[in-house]
């Protein structure tokens, strides 16, 4: 049954790797511990048994049953979260639950996470919920709806940040979960502590190991607890403290490999000095180049997405500032017309606990909605407020200038800005990485990442070794075209097993074999189109006779002793028949191609090009960007050598190398596009000078940027077709 409801809740909420993974070791400890799921337990016992089943779990360092999941950031915690309640309530009848959050940003992310009909909704799939879908109890409603009766409801979820239930609050009086509520009758704190069926789900759960946020936690008296982090360990005076309740270990290195988030690079510029430099002339040339690859970056999502029809992803760029004073100024900096002419005025925030009332709502509204391609924000200024639990996909470029050591830069940065918008690689290189601008800090950044126990190196496989009572069996899923030529290569039991009516062909094992032999060259065949355009020209008397002599060399080489049975097998004969069943259990899928005919002429229509996106800048030096994994180098040079006698030469030159493009007909077309481009960056009120440097150092980007476009505006004309 268990089994059954996993597969389920995979399989509907589209389930990672790693995600499924973890699925599967709760799965795991309920199995190995039923009792875990009964208000009256024996948690040490419970402690025991699940010992042997995680080798990392040692305790669960909480008065009752709990189970970390430590995933990388970008990997999937908040869908993990609906799998983990989909899976409790269809398969063991749990039906409270309660979602804890270690701040404002949190809170708000996961309430919106588990309304129906939201971008990020963790059980869209779930048919059960579609109907009856959860009811949603928040540290701002609960009063309300608490206990209200819902029979539309299947589930509750109560959705708190953990400042709402902390026993310390401010003048020693209890918070207001606590107190006594004339419309409950009791606290609801109390109320939720009585329930026998709640689970605990605690995002972040690094942040609730002080001693006040585990009395609280305590108090609640849950049933389980599960808890998610990127970062299973607490800081202490004598280095990390790793939790003790570990039971699934995906680290950030794994999730690399796996391309499950953006690849990080560290940035600076060639042979750059930080000594020669005051700290205010490096943090102005940290935060141009940290611009002039934002706008790079924006414009290679845009080309992207027209290439291949999806959603345009707006990128932005996070500064990272000393203090709330120092946020202020880069702010009042950046905004003004020293900085790229003003270009940036009205799209930026500063994000941080300067602000109150309703100037904060529009903060934490406008940090929300920044992924949104409609929203104005490109960059966001911050100080410490989003250390964690900040799931955008949109972020590719951070400027930290901030004083920290190696590591930290690199686990708080990177952690901001690894989930991929697309939810894959997409093989370009620019809309797959994340950039760290760090001029000041480059080589210190090199070296730590190199480091065998930094996160991005640390990877772990924990294989059990294997016990001499373990019982195995092998099960091969088998086609039906084996069945009925008998002797599959694959061992075990086979499904579906053969109806007892339909009894192979062929009886013997060496007439089996040189079955298998024939089906294996008869595949070859299914990707040679001009030899065999559809399975019945297997039977052909020249494919028959290729496949024949193929087999029997196969045969002269490994099976001599097929042949000195008193009656050898019929190669021929098997291969026949094989085909003439392989052609019966064959549906051919036909490829239809429509040629034109006679004279053929094509081209491109003049039109508009649209420059929205486009806001390329000149650099001073060449930037250097180094993969923090690979170690892989690549430059975006200031100037390349190359210099034309008029700007629209560089993108002309760069357009005629794709193949579909003929200077000799479409030259005016050419000259007008690469116009409109120059145009469009002389309104940036760039010079001449800075022009051919943008034109020189980006003529293959752009080029990319027009010919996508371009590709809308196509058409081609034949005196007919022929199917």
């Amino acid at each position: 049954m268990t089994n059954r409801v996993v597969n389920t809740v995979s399989g509907r909420l589209s389930l990672r790797a790693p995600q499924r993974e973890s699925l599967e070791a709760l799965q795991q400890a309920i199995t190995a511990t039923p009792d875990i799921l009964h208000p009256k337990r024996d948690t040490a016992a419970i402690l025991d048994i699940l010992k042997s089943e995680f080798p990392k779990l040692s305790d669960f360092e909480r008065d009752f049953p709990s189970l970390c999941f430590a995933l990388a950031t970008g990997v999937g915690k908040t869908r993990l979260m609906g799998a983990f309640i989909s899976y409790l309530h269809l398969a063991h009848g749990i039906s409270n639950f309660f979602v804890l959050a270690p701040n404002l940003t949190i809170y708000n992310k996961l309430i919106a996470d588990f309304t129906p009909n939201t971008p990020k909704y963790v059980f869209k799939g779930i048919a059960e919920f579609a109907v009856n879908s959860p009811k949603i109890i928040t540290g701002d409603d609960y009063e309300v709806k608490g206990r209200a009766l819902d029979v539309f409801s299947s589930i509750s979820i109560n959705i708190f940040n953990i400042s709402k239930i902390n026993s310390e609050v401010r003048g020693g009086k209890a918070p207001r979960i606590k107190r006594l509520s004339e419309y409950l009758g009791d606290s609801y704190f109390n109320y939720l502590a009585a329930l026998p069926d709640l689970v605990l789900l605690m995002d972040e759960s690094h942040r609730y190991r002080a001693d006040a946020g585990i009395r609280a936690l305590n108090e609640l008296k849950p049933l389980l607890g599960l808890e998610l982090t990127a970062t299973p360990f607490t800081e202490s005076s004598k280095g990390p403290v790793p939790f003790k309740n570990v039971v699934v270990d995906y680290p950030l290195a794994r999730a690399m490999d796996d391309g499950f988030v953006k690849e990080p690079a560290v940035v600076t510029q060639r042979n750059f000095d930080p000594s020669q430099h005051s700290a205010a002339d490096i943090e102005r040339i940290k935060l141009m180049d940290g611009i002039r690859l934002h706008e790079a970056t924006k414009v290679e999502l845009l080309t992207y997405a027209h290439e291949n029809d999806l959603s345009v992803v707006k990128p932005f760029m996070l500064v990272i500032a000393r203090d709330t004073t120092h946020a202020g100024q880069l702010l009042e900096l950046m905004e003004s017309s020293a900085f790229f002419e003003g270009r940036y005025q009205g799209k930026i925030i500063q994000v941080d606990s300067s602000k109150s009332g309703a100037a904060e709502e529009e903060m934490i509204s406008r940090l929300l909605a920044v992924e949104s391609h409609d929203e104005p924000t490109e960059i966001v200024i911050h100080v410490n407020m989003l250390k964690e639990g900040w799931d955008v996909t949109n972020l590719y470029t951070i400027v930290p200038l901030r004083a920290a050591n190696a590591r930290t830069l690199i686990e708080q940065s990177i952690g901001r800005g690894l989930r991929l918008p697309y939810g894959k690689r997409t093989g370009v290189a620019m809309v797959d990485r994340l950039n760290i601008v760090a001029h000041d800090r480059f080589q210190h950044i090199l070296d730590e990442a190199n480091n065998p126990e930094n996160p991005l190196r640390l990877k772990q496989v924990i294989l059990d070794a294997p016990s001499a009572d373990d019982k195995t069996i092998s099960v091969s899923v088998i086609s039906n075209l084996d069945t009925l030529v008998g002797g599959s290569t694959s061992g075990g039991v086979c499904y579906p097993l053969p109806d007892k009516e339909q009894q192979p062909i062929f009886s013997g094992i060496a007439e089996q074999t040189v079955a298998q032999f024939v089906i294996a060259e008869l595949n070859k065949l299914q990707h040679a189109p001009q030899t065999v355009a559809t399975s019945k020209a297997l039977l052909n008397d020249a494919v028959q006779q290729s496949v024949i002599k193929a087999v029997t060399e196969q045969l002269a080489v490994g099976q001599q002793s097929l042949f000195d049975l008193e009656h050898p097998v019929d190669v021929a004969d098997i291969a026949a028949k094989t085909t003439e069943l392989l052609v019966q259990h064959t549906i051919d899928i036909p490829r239809v191609i429509v040629v034109p005919k006679g004279e053929v002429s094509y081209g491109y229509k003049a039109f508009t090009l649209d420059l929205s996106g486009l806001n390329l800048h000149p650099s001073e030096r060449d930037i250097v960007i180094q993969n923090l994994r690979t170690n892989e180098q690549v430059f975006m040079v200031s100037q390349i050598g190359l210099t034309e006698d008029k700007p629209e030469n560089y993108i002309v030159h760069a357009l005629i190398d794709y193949d579909d493009i003929s200077y000799d007909d479409h030259a005016d077309l050419l000259y007008d596009l690469s116009g409109q481009v120059v145009q469009h960056l002389k309104d940036m009120t760039l010079s001449d000078e800075e022009i051919n440097t943008v034109l020189s150092n980006h003529r293959p980007l752009i080029a990319k940027f027009i010919y996508t476009q371009m590709a809308a505006h196509f058409w081609e004309k034949a005196d007919s077709y022929e199917v």
